[in-house]
């Protein structure tokens, strides 16, 4: 069982010279958690995950509380969004390093990757690493349960 057949293909992506402002209306707009940074010939060179944007959001104190069960409360911090100067910075300065896979791999070796590396999403690429589609949790779980009713 190939991720090919089981990818989303109408990947959202943005260019390279994106800003972070700009890809966080892409989030907005397509309620995606995962957003592949292509260069101009539409190769993977990156992704921005929606914890990556949110992590500009979060009070710098997390950082030194090992539990935040007890802070019932943010206050302030809840009305306070990043900067402007931050939210104009190119998206390369945010994105990580692309994590994908060919999209003739197996949906065990995908789910595999996608534990190890802590990952809800994962792009697929073609042999030309270009950004062909995106696969998520529930799109590997779903397909490799489909195939339970058949098994006697």
């Amino acid at each position: 069982m190939e991720i090919s057949k089981y990818m989303k293909r109408n990947v959202i992506s943005i260019p390279e010279t994106s800003t972070i402002r700009e890809a966080a209306a892409v989030f907005v707009k397509h309620h995606i958690g995962l957003l592949p940074v292509v260069d101009k010939n539409k190769k993977l060179i990156g992704v921005v995950g929606l914890r990556d944007m949110l992590a500009l959001e979060l009070p710098d104190f997390l950082n030194f509380i090992a539990d935040v069960d007890y802070v019932h409360d943010f206050g302030a911090v809840e009305t306070t969004r990043p900067p402007a100067k931050t939210l104009d910075k190119p998206i390369k300065t945010l994105m990580s390093p692309a994590i994908s896979v060919p999209e003739d791999t197996g949906l065990l070796r995908v789910y595999a990757l996608m534990l190890q590396h802590q990952l809800h999403d994962m792009a697929i690429v073609s042999k030309d690493d270009e950004l062909v589609g995106v696969a998520s949790r529930v799109d590997i779980g779903a397909a490799i349960l489909s195939t339970w009713s058949k098994v006697a």
